[in-house]
């Protein structure tokens, strides 16, 4: 990345984070740092804007956090209806004020507990850096949803850790343990999913599928799997 466009990067993630702020002087900055530096340093959002660029469905994110998926979408120009499901009830609240401060009229986020049920939907589907919180059988149940939710011309796109032995592998894990410990994260990792019964599975299904690695800077053993409808 040229020095121009990491610029360009910075300025748009501190933007973005600043609808995160407090709303008083004294509060809380741990939204706004965060978002900062995940903004500014993980390429997760621009891989996520790559796979949905010229699509006009609309999408569900499914385990979105505080919602910086929506925000990103818009500074990209990607005008999606959008809707935004955690079981992390907190992150909700804080996602649908950041999204009120900024205008975003076309998201809306709920509370939804992936482990126990999957919301209805037609369109494109996101799960990002969620999957692998998932127990195994609910996983199974959760892909194959997305699937089925898919339309045709609409994506799934998918960022996760893979069990594949490596040293990012096992960082990975780490990291995604550590979070859990701070409270970051309200559920533990349960199953990294293996690249090739995944590749497989929706292979399956008919859709078209690309796995590409986004590791950016990070020492993670992070994937995006964009799968598609053909139309």
């Amino acid at each position: 990345m040229n020095e121009a466009v990491q610029a360009m990067a910075h300025g748009q993630a501190d933007r973005i984070a600043r609808a995160y702020l407090p709303e008083h002087p004294l509060g809380n900055r741990w939204d706004y740092y965060y978002s900062r530096a995940k903004l500014g340093s993980d390429p997760l959002y621009p891989g996520v804007s790559a796979a949905l660029r010229g699509t006009r469905a609309p999408l569900l994110d499914l385990g979105c956090g505080l919602g910086l998926l929506a925000h990103t979408l818009l500074a990209d120009g990607i005008r999606l209806p959008y809707r935004g499901v955690d079981s992390d009830a907190a992150k909700i609240r804080r996602a649908t004020r950041a999204a009120a401060r900024v205008g975003l009229d076309q998201a809306v986020f709920e509370t939804v507990d992936l482990a126990h049920e999957v919301p209805e939907h037609r369109g494109s589907v996101v799960m990002l850096d969620v999957l692998q919180f998932i127990p195994y059988p609910a996983q199974a149940r959760a892909i194959d949803a997305m699937i089925a939710m898919l339309t045709p011309g609409a994506r799934l796109v998918i960022r996760t850790g893979l069990d594949d032995g490596t040293h990012r592998a096992r960082i990975t894990l780490a990291v995604d343990l550590f979070s859990r410990a701070l409270g970051w994260m309200n559920a533990m990792p349960r199953y990294y999913p293996n690249g090739e019964g995944l590749r497989a599975r929706l292979r399956e299904a008919g859709l078209d599928v690309e796995f590409t690695p986004l590791f950016g800077r990070t020492p993670f053993n992070n994937w995006r799997i964009v799968a598609a409808r053909p139309e």
